[in-house]
């Protein structure tokens, strides 16, 4: 009989085990941004009066593109299963316990109230857009209702966007994921790119301006929570402590994680001081227009946090199924 010991694995390639993959990088960082994206918009419209107007919704487009991005991450998930079919056993039964399943009945509330707050913001006069008389009917009865749908989004996308961290600090036998700060971190990223987002696509300057303030604040946090993420873990014991030895190794095997958190502390204080040169510029003012630009420089700011979320993210999954397999 012939004895097989495995010391451990190999770049993500030996043994062959269950690897979270590209798909599960895309779907993180797809309902991330869907979750801060909810959250943000839903900001926006409850800081207006508490008035009975329909067309005080700040933020239109928001939901929709929210609503199709999370319906596009979720299809990343069904194409990691292999078989489309076996999530149907997922709403068989609601375990409390499961993780999984959490995922699999909230991602559909959080689709479901979503489209209940795209009929909600539609503006009247926008209406006849929609192709069916009973959505139009759905919109006139939802408008009035729009600050309660507007708070149940956001209450959603918080859910969603600690949701995404929670899942993988579960797995105590990875433990660059099993961190505490993790969710918090997952969250506060989900937040800031959901924020740049909002940037990128309000045409009202008020609006991109005061995100444009928000992701400041946002920035500063999630740097500051990587760096305890890190330390966190450079405290501890060993086996968390050679997790995070991919990030600060320069080996043909790991170099890809050193040049990936280099590039998270590159893109990250040059968005951030992008938008405090902005804050600068428009300081004492209430701005209703700006040059070219200026909106260039707000939606390039933007656009590296959102390939700073995306890279963050997927130096996590990778890196974190690297972890080494004890002999004894």
């Amino acid at each position: 009989m012939t004895e097989i010991t495995i010391t451990g694995l190999n770049a993500i390639t030996y043994p062959y085990l269950e690897v979270w993959d590209w798909r599960i990088v895309i779907y993180l960082f797809l309902g991330g941004l869907s979750a801060g994206m909810l959250v943000m918009c839903s900001i926006a419209n409850l800081r207006i009066p508490k008035q009975p107007v329909e067309e005080l919704a700040q933020c239109v487009r928001a939901p929709l593109i929210a609503f199709i991005i999370l319906a596009i991450g979720a299809q990343f998930i069904i194409l990691d299963l292999g078989k489309p079919q076996s999530l149907m056993w997922g709403f068989l039964t609601f375990q409390p316990l499961s993780l999984m399943s959490w995922g699999t009945w909230g991602v559909p509330a959080v689709l479901l109230a979503n489209a209940l707050y795209i009929l909600a913001v539609i503006p009247k006069d926008q209406r006849y857009r929609l192709k069916f008389s009973f959505l139009i009917k759905w919109s006139e009865k939802l408008a009035p209702k729009m600050r309660p749908i507007a708070k149940l989004n956001f209450a959603l996308g918080i859910f969603l966007g600690i949701y995404t961290g929670v899942l993988l600090s579960s797995f105590s036998a990875i433990p660059l994921w099993n961190n505490a700060t993790l969710p918090i971190l997952f969250l506060v990223s989900a937040l800031s790119s959901g924020a740049a987002m909002i940037v990128i696509i309000a045409k009202n300057n008020d609006i991109k301006f005061l995100f444009t303030k928000i992701d400041i604040w946002l920035i500063v946090a999630e740097l500051v929570i990587i760096l305890l993420f890190f330390y966190g873990l450079y405290t501890s014991t060993a086996p968390y402590k050679n997790a995070i030895a991919p990030f600060f190794s320069l080996s043909d095997e790991h170099f890809i994680f050193a040049i990936a958190l280099i590039v998270i502390f590159l893109v990250l204080p040059l968005a951030l001081r992008i938008k405090l040169g902005e804050l600068k510029e428009f300081e004492g003012g209430i701005h209703t227009e700006f040059t070219k630009s200026q909106i260039f420089r707000m939606n390039f700011a933007a656009s590296l946090v959102l390939i700073g979320t995306l890279i963050l993210r997927a130096a996590i999954v990778y890196a974190g199924q690297l972890t080494k397999l004890s002999p004894y």
